[in-house]
């Protein structure tokens, strides 16, 4: 994988738009081909958040609402399994409210949900539980767990704005600790927060770092009762922008588009994929709805298709 000085990563944001997404466009086809994923993800457990994460509406700090429920059962994890697996998409993560894991009994408790999605769908599962050790991770894994999820929301200088119940490092340990579980790793971030231009960049450069296996890219959408409830912070040429370095940086690995993709980007959706991303979530985002997946999967053949004659007709694939 090449390597960036900070000094070309900004010289590379500072190209015109249309370049800097010419350039990204043509690194995915040449890496990934056709390649496209199609994840979905279940609010696994729901609000009473202990941190003060200032986007986010299951924080017990903020006024705003979400619901509020213990860990789904088995039975009701492996039906939403299975109707994910039915929509196409390919891999389906449980994510949880809280801080993370915390003991072994919860760990247990998931690993019990993933073994029962495993043996019923076969669908890949991933899981978003928050802060882990290597211990709790080891049985997730040993249950059938592909892959965690844990983004790092930000850069390291800007994280401490939007977030001090917990350390930057520890997000980063906790990526490292699923590494050495064995697991491969999911893990991006969420723009828009007031970040700079400047601090973006160093985020992308951070998962780079990582070698991450899949780059989330989430738009804030801001929620009423949080700390972050004004209006948008952030451009579409600025988040295009974005995934188009993203891309460079990480040329083998989905870019996905996550929350925020249709309610920020909206009628620009297509422009991403032109500058570079490959992958999204479809079905909702824990605390807001997402578009009809129908639409989604209609505009998904869509861009395979002008992929496929730009790579000379080349069969799709699937991560």
């Amino acid at each position: 994988m090449p390597t960036f000085s900070k000094h070309e990563i900004e010289s590379l944001a500072l190209m015109p738009l249309a370049d800097i997404m010419g350039i990204a466009r043509r690194i995915k086809l040449v890496n990934r081909n056709t390649s496209f994923s199609l994840c979905t993800i279940t609010n696994a457990r729901s609000g009473k958040c202990t941190e003060d994460c200032a986007f986010c509406a299951q924080s017990a700090r903020h006024a705003s609402r979400s619901p509020e429920y213990g860990l789904k059962p088995v039975d009701q994890l492996v039906r939403e399994a299975s109707n994910a697996q039915k929509t196409g998409a390919t891999r389906f993560s449980l994510v949880t409210s809280g801080r993370g894991i915390e003991s072994m009994r919860q760990a247990e408790e998931i690993a019990e949900r993933i073994a029962a999605i495993r043996e019923q769908t076969g669908i890949s599962v991933c899981a978003s539980l928050g802060i882990a050790r290597c211990e709790h991770l080891e049985i997730l894994k040993q249950a059938g767990l592909s892959r965690y999820h844990h983004n790092l929301e930000t850069s390291r200088d800007f994280f401490p704005s939007i977030c001090t119940t917990h350390t930057f490092d520890q997000r980063v340990n906790t990526i490292r600790a699923a590494r050495k579980a064995g697991l491969e790793v999911c893990a991006g971030g969420l723009i828009g927060l007031g970040e700079s231009r400047e601090q973006r960049l160093s985020l992308g450069r951070t998962l780079a770092e990582l070698a991450v296996d899949s780059v989330p890219v989430n738009i804030l959408v801001p929620i009423k009762g949080t700390p972050l409830e004004g209006p948008p912070r952030i451009s579409i040429p600025e988040i295009l922008r974005t995934i188009a370095i993203f891309r460079i940086l990480m040329p083998s690995i989905p870019i996905r588009l996550a929350g925020g993709r249709d309610s920020i980007l909206k009628d620009f959706q297509g422009m991403a994929f032109n500058a570079g991303a490959d992958a999204m979530l479809i079905g909702g985002y824990l605390t807001v709805r997402g578009r009809a997946v129908e639409e989604d999967l209609a505009m998904v053949e869509e861009i395979r298709k002008i992929w496929s004659e730009e790579c000379g007709g080349g069969l799709f694939s699937e991560e």
